[in-house]
């Protein structure tokens, strides 16, 4: 099977050409006021229509109200919808028969016992996202640029599919896809220059580095 690789937080067209004519699989729109990544529904209505077709549009969204939903599925139209805040099992199945499509559920880890809600998880969402879990102060759920100890997801035995998310970078990709085994790799502060900022050859760096460790992986 084929590695994934999510280019989260995108913000303008000029960065999201890069992770298109790079490869990226999914490519990632918050829609998250506090995050330095927040889109607006204008902006994000215009990037979907740029990677349309090329990449996975993924919405990030952070316990969204229905409202909220609708008005992201008007402008961006996504793909997969990834909830990455304290959503319940009955909201995730609320959201896939609303809305009909795909949902990624976020799951933060810092130690073996946070990985005691995925079975309830796995029985509906479509993917899971193991991200690193933020520190009790933080304002935003993700996009911390802090790993977790990826040997907790060493001997996960996961029918579904998973990402892992959470300090990534081109530095340490290929290290983190090899002890958790996962099947894609999701990436949003490892790849920018401040917080927000995307930079075009780190992103490019990124996609190389976790396409060579794919290779190696099969050789």
């Amino acid at each position: 099977m084929s590695l994934l690789v999510k280019i989260c937080g995108l913000t303008t067209r000029e960065t999201l050409q890069t992770a298109l004519e790079a490869g990226a699989d999914m490519v990632g729109f918050v829609f998250f006021p506090p995050s330095p990544r927040h889109v607006s529904l204008e902006l994000g209505r215009e990037l979907g229509r740029q990677a349309k077709g090329r990449a996975l549009k993924v919405a990030l969204t952070v316990d969204a109200d229905d409202a909220s939903l609708d008005n992201i599925m008007d402008a961006l139209s996504p793909d997969i919808f990834q909830l990455h805040g304290k959503e319940s099992v009955a909201r995730l199945r609320d959201i896939k028969q609303r809305f009909g499509r795909p949902v990624m559920k976020a799951v933060p880890v810092e130690v073996a016992a946070d990985l005691a809600v995925l079975p309830g998880y796995t029985a509906v969402a479509d993917r899971i996202l193991f991200d690193a879990r933020p520190p009790k102060d933080a304002t935003r759920p993700g996009g911390l640029g802090t790993p977790f100890d990826w040997r907790l997801l060493g001997n996960l035995e996961l029918k579904l599919p998973y990402m892992v998310s959470g300090g990534l970078h081109a530095q340490n990709v290929a290290e983190a896809l090899r002890v958790t085994g996962a099947g894609g790799v999701d990436v949003s502060s490892g790849v920018e220059s401040a917080p927000g900022v995307k930079d075009p050859e780190m992103i490019k760096a990124f996609i190389r580095a976790a396409r060579a460790s794919q290779e190696l992986s099969v050789r």
